[in-house]
């Protein structure tokens, strides 16, 4: 896909503004330290997960953050769509949902067996958008989290 181009350390500069725009947007509370602590392993190769910049390499309007884990229940290595952010003034374009079937159809080719993320319960535009996408609620299942 070519509205998809895997994040180096070079990117790091695109990267930084669009992290503190999405976690500003989300209310994360985090700042430039944490962004870069965050994301600079995943640029240096992390095993754990990559980040994609989304539109033109030189100008990109986004990125997708993927990690990576392992599922017994689905049969092997599985991802989570930890963040994806379109810079407000392009969204409503599509970029958002080609850049996550390009990514769904990129990881299944490698191997990975679910693609799974996290929506706010009461976002029904978010939710629409990843249902668009294929992405289906487990009803009897939530996805809990403790902060270590």
């Amino acid at each position: 896909m070519k509205s998809l181009h895997l994040a180096t350390v070079e990117d790091l500069p695109k990267l930084l503004p669009m992290v503190a725009g999405f976690h500003g947007e989300m209310g994360f509370g985090t700042d430039a330290e944490h962004h870069r602590a965050a994301i600079q392993p995943l640029l240096d190769g992390s095993p754990h997960g990559a980040i994609w910049l989304i539109g033109p390499r030189r100008a990109p309007v986004g990125y997708i953050a993927i990690t990576f884990g392992w599922s017994v229940e689905f049969g092997g290595l599985d991802a989570i769509v930890d963040e994806i952010y379109i810079r407000p003034a392009v969204r409503g374009r599509g970029m958002g949902g080609e850049a996550v079937h390009g990514i769904a159809m990129a990881l299944k080719d490698a191997g990975v067996r679910a693609l799974h993320l996290e929506v706010d319960r009461e976002d029904d535009k978010t939710q629409t958008f990843y249902a668009r996408n294929k992405f289906k609620a487990r009803d009897s299942y939530i996805f809990m989290s403790r902060v270590l």
